[in-house]
């Protein structure tokens, strides 16, 4: 097995201190300044791990895709019951937004003029729809008579309803039993 390399692993130290920033001030407000502060290092060490700001950005944004994904495969476990899901709604119809890293991507589409970010916003969407679409389609497969709407804008319509709900978070439209009850009836209408 090929070893991880000391540069990578300091990344992965760092990047949640990182999107932490970067979720809290945006892009443009932090500096790597106020990046390597909170890292604890000194920038030339931040320049070392990232090729400038934007790749740390970047990183972030790879990152938020990343921790959920890794937050998802723990719901899936052998003991879980019911499809995965129904458990992923139910999970994130409670839990969407906790971490505040929906404001990197926020920040991220005010500067989807920047080729390299929007890449990085689209790759990060079409990944959650991806993952999204896998678990409908395994769903629908063993609970869903045929002849439902389409699998794959479903997935969409799902990614869309996390949007919309995280922005009523956001900006207090909603009270929480709300936002869950938003989630978890709309995101099963879909679902089915």
């Amino acid at each position: 097995m090929p070893r991880v390399s000391q540069a990578d692993a300091k990344r992965r130290e760092l990047l949640p201190v990182v999107a932490g920033a970067f979720a809290e001030l945006g892009y443009r407000r932090v500096t790597t300044a106020e990046l390597a502060e909170r890292c604890g290092v000194r920038e030339n060490i931040l320049y070392r791990l990232w090729a400038d700001k934007k790749s740390m950005f970047i990183a972030a944004i790879e990152y938020v895709y990343d921790l959920s994904e890794k937050i998802w495969a723990e719901l899936f476990g052998p003991k879980a019951t019911g499809s995965s899901a129904e458990r992923l709604l139910e999970y994130e119809s409670k839990h969407l937004g906790e971490f505040g890293h929906s404001r990197i991507i926020f920040a991220g589409l005010s500067e989807a003029d920047d080729p390299d970010i929007r890449k990085a916003l689209a790759r990060m969407y079409a990944r959650y729809q991806k993952f999204v679409l896998e678990q409908v389609t395994a769903h629908r497969d063993a609970h869903t008579p045929a002849g439902k709407a389409d699998a794959a804008m479903a997935a969409w319509a799902l990614v869309g309803l996390g949007t919309v709900v995280t922005i009523t978070k956001e900006l207090g439209l909603l009270k929480e039993r709300d936002r869950v009850h938003l989630l978890a009836e709309m995101g099963r209408r879909l679902l089915d």
